[in-house]
């Protein structure tokens, strides 16, 4: 570990390399001329894989080391810088556990990466369907006899995929789940996006890379301090061979990998190694400071924070608490009203709006100002609203579904014919493209999936209630493509 703690940072290296007078008759085309393009953007320390600086697709040198402090910390197999986010990460995974055309077993409330994976290579999947969380309206975890029953139905299972947390924060049982899944062999992916925080404070559940699981994937620039599009892989166990999914990280992320983003991944790193528990300390402190005030809420609720709690959710296993998820179920407005009326008002830029909700993304550089600014003006609102009797039902425009009806894989229905049906009349078509609302990516829709009544009534739900509905052809609200008849004769 000295080796580690007393090397340069990559950032100060970057720095060092600017000032000296090297030449660049090489990549990147800005060749670092500050002089005539400014200093607004760091040209200056954007290099490439020069003498010195090693080679993240083969890294022997100072990318090593650098991803061998985050492993030996983290206690991992191996940890792999991701510049491309964690979607390359995710199919990485996937492609390194999985053989082309076996079965995955996912659960439905994953990101759309992983279900472009299934596409790419050709996979089976078996959905496991979160549960409910009857108090918002959305999902909950996914429970351990939901995977024993799984596994047990589907032995020939190569791979079980999940997301925890969720992007509300909910957190399920890792730990017993993976026991499960080695139990018969079986590896474990946790899609931990979400989650990077959960390695660094006990005032937060444990992260998956310390409970059993074989692949996590974490977005640094999610909820720590890391610029956009920096991710971590990480790898645990034997289940999964280590050259292998370094071999399809190199397939998935570009092969020009930004030293900007991994100085980032490096700095970021440094810092909360070093005052990691100083600054989740008071993290912790300034979110206990807001859950209190929100006791004072009349109509709006915030889901485990003030007079909500994690007892009231029997779903969760545990929940991210740096998660800010407001209903406004029953009040007369909307989760992007809600939205809208914090930006315009109170200048507070929240992270989504979806039906009845609004979500505040939360993080060690919120200030004690941000974090009691975005507590009064809550507060505020709620003084403005009256909880309508009789409006506080469930799948009120929430993201929540029933498992779909599926008709034939997801790479079947892409590169079959298709055809272009009104919405209003494709109850009962199978679908040929994904929708989804953005964020969080998560598909309302997968191609191959029949199309119900009540997935019609959703998208006109969400879209009356302000949320964008996306699709692959962009015919939403109007149309969407389906397969053509004569596809789906058995």
């Amino acid at each position: 570990m000295d080796k580690h703690t007393t090397q340069p940072s990559l950032l100060d290296r970057l720095k060092a390399h600017a000032a000296s007078d090297s030449i660049p008759m090489h990549m990147p085309g800005h060749k670092r001329n500050t002089a005539l393009l400014g200093t607004d953007l760091p040209y200056n320390i954007d290099i490439t894989e020069i003498d010195g600086f090693d080679n993240l697709h083969g890294a022997s040198g100072i990318l090593k080391d650098y991803m061998e402090e985050i492993t030996d910390f983290y206690g991992t197999k191996r940890s792999f810088y991701l510049v491309n986010g964690s979607t390359c990460g995710i199919l990485a995974g996937i492609r390194a556990a999985t053989k082309r055309g076996g079965k995955i077993a996912v659960a439905r409330n994953c990101h759309k990466s992983v279900y472009h994976a299934i596409e790419l290579f050709g996979l089976e999947s078996v959905y496991l369907m979160p549960e409910m969380d009857e108090t918002f309206g959305i999902h909950g975890g996914i429970s351990t006899a939901s995977i024993a029953a799984t596994l047990k139905q589907h032995p020939d299972t190569q791979l079980v995929v999940l997301t925890s947390p969720t992007y509300e924060g909910v957190v399920s049982d890792i730990a017993a789940i993976a026991d499960i899944c080695h139990a018969q062999g079986i590896p474990l992916m946790v899609d931990e996006a979400h989650g990077s925080h959960l390695n660094y404070s006990e005032h937060f559940p444990s992260s998956a890379t310390a409970l059993g699981a074989d692949i996590v994937i974490q977005s640094l620039h999610k909820t720590l301090p890391s610029l956009t599009m920096t991710s971590l892989a990480h790898l645990n166990g034997d289940l999964v061979s280590p050259e292998e999914l370094a071999r399809q990280l190199a397939i998935f992320e570009s092969s020009s990998p930004s030293y900007v983003l991994m100085a980032s991944i490096d700095r970021c790193f440094r810092l909360l190694r070093d005052e990691g528990r100083r600054l989740f300390e008071s993290y912790n402190q300034r979110l206990a400071g807001f859950s209190e005030k929100m006791q004072q809420l009349q109509h709006l609720e915030v889901l485990c924070h003030g007079n909500d709690s994690a007892v009231l959710h029997p779903t969760f296993f545990a929940f991210d608490k740096g998660k800010i998820l407001i209903s406004a179920q029953g009040t007369g407005i909307t989760g992007q009203e809600l939205s809208e009326t914090l930006r315009s008002d109170h200048h507070i830029e929240m992270e989504m709006a979806y039906g009845d909700h609004a979500l505040a993304m939360t993080s060690v550089c919120d200030t004690d100002a941000a974090m009691a600014a975005l507590a009064d003006a809550l507060i505020a609102i709620d003084s403005s609203l009256n909880s309508a009797a009789g409006e506080h039902a469930l799948n009120n425009g929430t993201l929540v579904f029933s498992l779909p009806e599926k008709q034939c894989e997801i790479w079947q229905a892409l590169e079959s014919e298709k055809a272009v049906c009104p919405l209003e009349q494709a109850a009962g078509q199978t679908a040929a493209e994904y929708i989804w609302a953005y964020p969080p990516g998560i598909p309302l829709l997968v191609p191959g999936e029949q199309i119900s009544n009540g997935f019609i009534r959703q998208v006109r739900t969400l879209l009356e209630k302000g949320t964008r509905i996306y699709s692959d052809a962009d015919g939403l609200p109007k149309n969407i493509q389906i397969m053509h008849q004569k596809n789906l004769v058995q």
